[in-house]
């Protein structure tokens, strides 16, 4: 598994209408093949804060990156953003979903 987490922190006049501007991005990346999650949450901290939580199979963030919705999101995003994006990227051999938490077991 590919495991993806970026900081997005939009201009201000995007920052309430941020997730509209990249639900075609959105949708498009969760319907590749090989996409295993890609969920926005907002910071509750800092509410002009966005982090994207993204995996994918191995072979398939290539794919995603060479995808003509990924080619367009890279013109547009410039255009919504106050600076670039933070990012941590990490592969977790033979991982291919969600664990459960033993530390917190719910029973």
């Amino acid at each position: 598994m590919i495991l993806i987490n970026v900081v997005y922190r939009p201009k201000p006049e995007y920052v309430e209408n941020f997730r509209e501007k990249v639900e075609e991005f959105t949708q498009a990346t969760r319907a590749e093949e090989g996409n295993i999650f890609f969920d926005w949450y907002r910071s509750t901290d800092d509410p002009g804060v966005y982090v994207l939580l993204e995996a994918f199979q191995d072979d398939a963030a290539e794919a995603h990156v060479n995808s003509q919705h990924f080619k367009d999101a890279c013109e547009l995003f410039p255009e919504l953003l106050l600076e670039t994006p933070k990012i941590i990227n990490t592969t977790i051999p033979g991982k291919t979903e969600w664990d459960r938490m033993a530390e917190f077991a719910v029973d």
